[in-house]
């Protein structure tokens, strides 16, 4: 299965350290690359903002994305893995820009030419634990305000490898962290493999990417149908963003830094079973977690009305598929249940909530808050948070036919935490739910009752026959 959890989590077993970080000549060149008129996502602009505001804070505040793998072979060729580490950087352009804010307050992207990028191996030698590992990864991977933000690894033995890429989530995604993985085993392949067929197909351009997003929504306005469904939305909602239905303890004068659990929800034929019930009323497996989460919310605090968010890739194309960036936007899944407790009744609800709110993707919520007048009266700032519910079918990513064999591990920094951010993920033989929270004693409880919660409904539902 693939291993979910924060980087303090990530238990690497003793082994040689090389890193491969930005020569210096490379790094020195990359300061001084031209400016580039591809603006940042708006996903980006808000990430950088909010990294640029808690600068101070006394651990790092921006998020570092850590994909790991073994690999059942402890002859790792250093001179392939170089080649294959410049071949990937090359081949995915995010990781070619960084960014400052300049004195007009603008974010600018500076693009480093393709020429300057070099990646070069460092030995540090035997490691014996784990804690020194975590500790390297964390202090030499740059923030997002720096150029090379990224660094990748291998802990060698006699028997085994470990390997890492450490990336700033200003260049990742959840998918891009999956397809990192799968670009860089293949071009290891290719370097290693005399025959092995090239099997990557062709990268979408990032960058283009953002140009056409800013290009699409720097035409919205108030009266764009759009925005005008998210501010319907919202006032519905007491003009304000959804929110965890329990409390979290956390308080406004410190940091709240993150806690985390993983647990396994059911196994794959308890998921074919709560398919096909979903199925059996119209709707797909998405509509049946969005259902559960509006049950699990009517019996904790007895809401009538559900609205949740959910991360969505903005990945159109075959191009796009294939290339690393941060192709996600948060869409609203919002419906009244009524008098019944059904699920039956609920899933139609919840599937028809998120195919609605799959029509708002082209319309960037943080520009629906950019636009927003001062006066407004909905209940939004710059830096707003809510919780999510994420849901990823595993079993169709690339190379999903190997996370068990090479024991994968997708981990996050313990940065500042705020709300409750959830991911589903359906492997192929069990479905788990990670939880990233506020690291309070309160939050610790709550969570504990949600997610107890969750499963017992998920339970009913897979157990039950349609009514």
């Amino acid at each position: 299965m693939v291993h979910f959890g924060l980087i303090d989590d990530w238990e690497p077993e003793p082994g040689r350290l090389t890193t491969w970080v930005a020569a210096p000549e490379s790094a020195a060149r990359a300061k001084s690359a031209p400016r580039h008129p591809a603006p940042p996502s708006h996903q980006q602009e808000q990430y950088l903002r909010l990294a640029d505001q808690h600068a101070a804070a006394d651990f790092r505040y921006s998020g570092l994305c850590l994909v790991t793998a073994e690999i059942p072979t402890g002859d790792l060729r250093r001179d392939a893995m170089t080649r294959a580490v410049n071949a990937f950087l090359s081949r995915h352009d995010t990781f070619r820009t960084w960014f400052r804010i300049g004195a007009d307050g603008a974010i600018q992207r500076h693009l480093v030419p393709e020429a300057d990028v070099e990646f070069v191996p460092v030995d540090y030698g035997w490691v014996d634990n784990s804690s020194t590992v975590r500790d390297h990864v964390e202090k030499t991977t740059p923030g997002p305000f720096d150029w090379d933000c990224f660094t990748f690894g291998a802990i060698e033995r006699e028997q085994s490898t470990t390997v890492y890429l450490a990336v700033d989530h200003l260049h990742t995604d959840g998918f891009g962290q999956y397809l990192s993985g799968f670009d860089l085993a293949l071009l290891y392949a290719r370097e290693v493999w005399d025959e092995m067929p090239d099997a990557l197909a062709p990268a979408a351009s990032y960058l283009d990417y953002c140009t056409a997003e800013r290009a699409f929504t720097t035409q919205m306005s108030l009266t764009s149908p759009g925005v005008r469904k998210w501010m319907e939305l919202i006032r519905g909602n007491g003009g304000a963003l959804p929110s965890f239905p329990l409390d979290l303890g956390t308080r406004t004068d410190v940091y709240n830094r993150s806690a985390h659990r993983t647990v396994t929800l059911f196994d794959e034929h308890t998921a074919a079973r709560l398919e096909r019930r979903c199925q059996d009323n119209g709707a797909e497996f998405i509509g049946g977690i969005f259902a559960a989460a509006a049950l699990v919310e009517r019996a904790l605090v007895d809401s009538d009305y559900y609205f949740g968010m959910t991360p969505v890739t903005t990945r159109g194309t075959a191009a796009e598929r294939a290339s690393v960036g941060w192709y996600v936007t948060l869409l609203p899944v919002a419906f009244p249940l009524g008098l019944s407790s059904s699920f039956d009744r609920t899933v139609k609800l919840a599937q028809h909530a998120y195919e609605n709110g799959l029509r708002l993707t082209p319309t960037s919520f943080q520009r629906v808050v950019e636009l927003l007048p001062p006066d407004s009266d909905l209940d939004l700032s710059p830096g707003w948070a809510c919780p999510m519910i994420s849901y990823v079918d595993a079993r169709e990513l690339p190379g999903n036919e190997a996370f068990d064999v090479a024991s994968c591990g997708l981990y996050a920094n313990r940065a500042a935490s705020e709300q409750v951010l959830i991911w589903i993920n359906r492997m192929t033989e069990r479905t788990t739910l990670s939880v990233i929270y506020p690291d309070t004693p309160i939050a610790h409880r709550s969570v504990d009752r949600y997610v107890a919660q969750l499963a017992a409904v998920f339970a009913d539902a897979a157990r039950k026959e349609t009514a």
